[in-house]
């Protein structure tokens, strides 16, 4: 019989490679992230967010510099960040003011079969971050 304590890892942070770090922070701040004041020049940057997650961002050349192999993934999103709005028009007026500041809409928003308004917006990177509120029939 094994004896010996469990070790479990605990979900901490969750990384993001860019290639433009004050391009990268200027989207999530955006969304509402509590970035450090001026880390826009700064090769890696970490937030903590609300129940202690935190996020990081580290450019290329970090991830080079211990990865030397490493190269930028090309096609699809692997991982996706989605952000909760409070309601839908406000996932269509966040898609908006994103879009209207330069970024790029990927889908527009709608109502998803699964009870909510859904919207992708994509980040400096081109990785896809969705936005999304519980539709008002799925809160009831």
């Amino acid at each position: 019989m094994d004896t010996a304590p469990r070790i479990t890892p605990r979900f901490d942070l969750v990384g993001l490679v860019v290639s433009d770090m004050a391009a990268s922070l200027a989207f999530y701040r955006r969304l509402g992230l509590d970035v450090p004041a001026g880390a826009e020049s700064a090769p890696h940057v970490e937030a903590v967010l609300p129940g202690g997650l935190r996020i990081a961002w580290d450019t290329e050349d970090v991830v080079r510099s211990f990865d030397p192999g490493w190269t930028r993934p090309v096609g699809g999103d692997r991982v996706g960040l989605a952000f909760r709005c409070g309601a839908p028009a406000e996932v269509d007026a966040v898609y908006e003011e994103l879009v209207a500041a330069g970024y790029r809409g990927h889908l527009k928003p709608w109502d998803a079969v699964w009870g909510q308004r859904y919207t992708v917006v994509l980040d400096p990177d081109g990785s896809g971050v969705s936005l999304f509120a519980d539709a008002p029939t799925a809160r009831a």
